[in-house]
């Protein structure tokens, strides 16, 4: 083992991580990305020995930040080893020590830099009514930031579903005219939506850049299909059960059994492209539904106004 991997390991070790741990972890991501299991020692060396750091410009416009806590409490990568080892932030107004016109400097002094080679993350739609003026960072509206920054990337990732779709802020009556980045400046995005959504979709989908030197295959909608590809109601364990007859049997009725499965609670499960019954929340700990709440197609386009009310049957 080189230097570099015994290092990184031993740094996990600090952290309570053993490095079997770890491998499992690896292997979890590999089989969500939809690899073969030959992939998991080239998972494990994009973390342990990364052969690039892709620079990235980090745009927060209006969200309240869940997406970024989101990541911030991603497990293996660690967020320091995200931002330090993995990935080369250079401009994240949440996380970055700079502010005011320091942190202002940072950012064009990065996308002068790295024109054409930086990934830009969007958190967080953009108003496009009255000039953008429902928004602004800096003396400038969010479209004016974007059209300025986003045509400068190498890439551009909607991370979450405000950035992806517009979310709340698009809802009814919606009068900033807020959209996602992609309707708002007319350009494919990579979208993963969620409110907020999973980690594991954004490391997944930084990883497959470094390991095969492209971006995952896309949906109609511009998600990643390792993640998006299936209904949460194709995947939900609550479903399996209610379709067993056995389950039923054991209820006493299908309408008993119907108090399993969420959708006559209005659960948009059936509507609702995402893979959270696989890989849930906190560590793999639960999900909402798993919790007992019905899902309300947070990952969805215009879910705030097409999915609502949520606890009625769709």
């Amino acid at each position: 083992m080189d230097k570099e991997k015994r290092e990184f390991y031993e740094r996990l070790e600090k952290k309570g991580v053993s490095r079997r741990d770890f491998m499992k972890y690896c292997t979890f991501l590999t089989a969500s990305m939809g690899l073969s299991s030959s992939f998991v020692p080239k998972v494990a060396d994009v973390f342990a020995a990364p052969s690039q750091r892709p620079p990235v410009v980090w745009l927060h416009f209006a969200e309240c930040t869940g997406c970024s806590e989101a990541i911030l409490r991603s497990m293996y990568p660690f967020i320091d080893q995200l931002v330090l080892e993995i990935l080369s932030v250079e401009y994240h107004e949440t996380i970055m020590a700079a502010a005011g016109h320091q942190a202002e400097e940072a950012l064009h002094a990065a996308v002068k830099k790295y024109e054409g080679k930086f990934i830009c993350v969007v958190e967080g739609g953009i108003a496009t009514k009255f000039n953008g003026g429902y928004g602004k960072v800096a003396g400038r509206t969010f479209l004016e930031i974007a059209k300025d920054i986003v045509p400068k990337a190498a890439a551009t990732i909607a991370l979450g579903t405000c950035a992806a779709y517009g979310g709340v802020q698009a809802a009814k009556p919606n009068p900033g005219g807020y959209k996602g980045v992609g309707a708002a400046l007319g350009i494919k995005t990579l979208n993963i939506p969620g409110c907020p959504p999973n980690p594991i979709n954004f490391v997944g989908t930084v990883v497959n850049y470094l390991l095969l030197g492209k971006l995952p295959a896309l949906d109609d909608l511009g998600r990643p299909l390792f993640a998006y590809g299936k209904t949460i109601h194709d995947q939900c364990p609550r479903r399996s059960h209610f379709e067993n007859d056995e389950f039923v049997e054991e209820f006493g009725s299908e309408e008993a059994a119907l108090g399993y499965c969420l959708y006559k609670l209005g659960c948009r499960g059936p509507e609702t492209y995402n893979n959270c019954p696989i890989v849930k929340f906190n560590d793999g700990t639960s999900w909402p539904i798993e919790a007992g709440h019905p899902c309300i197609g947070c990952s969805e386009p215009d879910f705030w106004d097409t999915m609502s009310p949520f606890y009625e049957e769709m």
